[in-house]
Parts: C-alpha cells; sequence; structure tokens
C-alpha cells in the first residue's frame, strides 16, 4: 500500500514508519517537527514539512502522494498539559485533525486509522476494560481523542471515509531504530531510565496506598512493535469502530521499576511521593475483539522483553536525537 502517516516523526509514529516500510509499502511522513524529531523520519520514507493547522497544505499533499491510507499520530498527548491548557489540545487534536479527514474525505482516501488512546475511559470502573463501557474523560487530553473517534464516525456513516481509532494503553519499548525520546519526559519506563543512567537523582512513586497488591498503580504496557502490527491490520480491514490495544497484564509501578532495575543491573533512588489528582488505581485492557476482528497476535507478551528493547535503543542514544 501507499501509506501516508501524518505525525511519523514522533515516538510511535517514527516506529510504525520503520515496521510499514519493513513490511513492504510506501510510506509518507507528514510532520511539523512540534514534538517529533527530523532524524526520527526513516530514510526510507518521503517527508513533507508541514502543520495540520494548515488546511491547504495538508489537502494539497494528500493529493499529490495519493494514499491508499492514512494513519493519524499528530496529536499533543500529555494529559497534564493539557489541564493547563486546554485550548492547545482542542485546536490541535479536534480542529487540526478535521483538515486531515476533510482532505482525505475530499481525495478519496479508502481508510483512515486514529491513534486513539485508554484516556477515553477517565476512571473505568471495571476491569479489564471493554470498549463497551462508559467513555468518561477526566482530563481535555482524553475528551479531545473521544470528540474526534465521533468526527470519524459520523464521516464514515455520511461520507463513507472508513476508519478504525485505536485506543492505545501504555506504549513501551523500541525497534532497531526508534525509540522515545520526549521532551520534557514524562513517560514512567523513560524516566527510570534516567535515574539509571545518574542523570536523574532519584524517581518519584506517586502514592502508596491504592488497591493494589503493593499499592502503587498498575498499567497495561504494550509494545510499539504490537501497536504497529494492529495498525497495518486496521488499514488492510474494513472494520469501522474503536478497538482497544493493550497486553491484558497489569504491571504495578514498582514492579516496573524493580524490572527496569533487573533488565540494566543499576540500582538508583526510589522515593516514595503523595498520589497524583486523577491516576486510576488500575488500566487493563481488553483486547479480545481486536484479536478477534483484526486478527492482532501480540508478540511481545513479557513487560521485561519490552523493557530490555528499550533500553537498547536508550544505550545507543543515550541523548535522544539530539536535534531539538
Amino acid at each position: 500500500m501507499n501509506i501516508f502517516v501524518a505525525g511519523g516523526a514522533g515516538y510511535i509514529g517514527s516506529c510504525c514508519t520503520e515496521y510499514l516500510l519493513n513490511h513492504g509499502h510506501k510510506v509518507t511522513v507528514f510532520d511539523a517537527l512540534l514534538n517529533g524529531h527530523r532524524a526520527a523520519v526513516d530514510p526510507r520514507a518521503d517527508f513533507i514539512y508541514g502543520n495540520l493547522a494548515d488546511a491547504e497544505r495538508i489537502n494539497t499533499a494528500i493529493k499529490d502522494t495519493k494514499p491508499d491510507g492514512i494513519i493519524h499520530f499528530a496529536a499533543f498527548i500529555e494529559v497534564g498539559e493539557s489541564m493547563l491548557d486546554p485550548i492547545k489540545y482542542f485546536r490541535n487534536n479536534v480542529a487540526n485533525a478535521i483538515n486531515l479527514c476533510d482532505a482525505a474525505t475530499r481525495n478519496k482516501v479508502r481508510k483512515i486509522v486514529f491513534s486513539s488512546t485508554a484516556a477515553v475511559y477517565g476512571m473505568p470502573k471495571t476491569i479489564p476494560i471493554k470498549e463497551d463501557l462508559p467513555k468518561e474523560p477526566i482530563n481535555p487530553y482524553g475528551e479531545s481523542k473521544l470528540m474526534f473517534e465521533h468526527i470519524l464516525k459520523w464521516q464514515c456513516q455520511l461520507k463513507g471515509l472508513k476508519y478504525t481509532a485505536l485506543r492505545y494503553f501504555n506504549a513501551a519499548g523500541a525497534t532497531e531504530l526508534h525509540g522515545e525520546d520526549h521532551h520534557p519526559e514524562t513517560h514512567l519506563i523513560p524516566l527510570i531510565f534516567q535515574a539509571a543512567a545518574q542523570k536523574r537523582d532519584k524517581i518519584k512513586v506517586f502514592g502508596q496506598d491504592y488497591d493494589t497488591p503493593d499499592g502503587t498503580c498498575i498499567r497495561d504496557y504494550v509494545h510499539v512493535l504490537d501497536l504497529a502490527q494492529a495498525h497495518l491490520l486496521a488499514l488492510e480491514s474494513d472494520f469501522c469502530g474503536s478497538l482497544n490495544l493493550g497486553s491484558g497484564n497489569g504491571h504495578s509501578v514498582r514492579a516496573i521499576i524493580n524490572a527496569v532495575k533487573k533488565v540494566t543491573g543499576k540500582d538508583f533512588c526510589v522515593e516514595d511521593a503523595p498520589r497524583r489528582s486523577g491516576d486510576p488505581a488500575r488500566l487493563i485492557a481488553d483486547s479480545s475483539a481486536a484479536k478477534k476482528i483484526l486478527g492482532w497476535k501480540p508478540a511481545y507478551d513479557d513487560v521485561e522483553k519490552i523493557i530490555a528493547s528499550a533500553w537498547s535503543w536508550y544505550q545507543k542514544h543515550p541523548e535522544g536525537y539530539q536535534d531539538k
């Protein structure tokens, strides 16, 4: 296929681009490099510098490249920032995304696959989380993703643009060529790596009194290559709707810290800190629908292997992509 990847210079976008190219597909990356890295764009891909806020540029790019399908990764993702600047998130994650959706429709693209999030569920009342649970986001980030899911649903029903929204849980791991490099970094595993590499003096554990076996929050970690596999399967499918992507296994914050110590062979300071507001005790996916509908077969079910892949990339790129 000829695939257009919006946001292909970011963490998951770059890993997915690499996966698509390795499977024989042609890829065009469209990215404004606001949070992504030019060095993260696979050299085998065509690159177009552009912002989804520019409706004319995104329409021209899609008209010129004539993709069979689009994958949309070009969203802002920081929950905390969304609470401080909600308009920034609704403008980019909804209004700018509408430009992409409109261009796809006008140029008769068959399908769009949307990088959504488990944050659409808010504080889920049951675990594991199934797609039919109430969608009650507790932050503008999750709300913005849910709003665009609704837009895609109506565009599919009324204009025939097929879509699949993939609700990730915690993306983790790395490929041979691409890994995680955010500025500032807010994700748990790369933050722990910084402590292991003595680039920060400690790692904080926010909350020790949750209703979990060790008192710390439990999350579901899914490898970026498993996410990439799901995106390709979704593009190939005619399924329209939303699907969860997770490992189905929960790991506590303390368990992840201990796993990093084991994988890296490094010790470092761990400090208990008060709970953060809005952190659910457990977030674990039920991904059975993705497995049944798409034929998704995750290859990474061992969190230590996921961490090991990320640590391998981190050791090769201790300063990240070094283009910021």
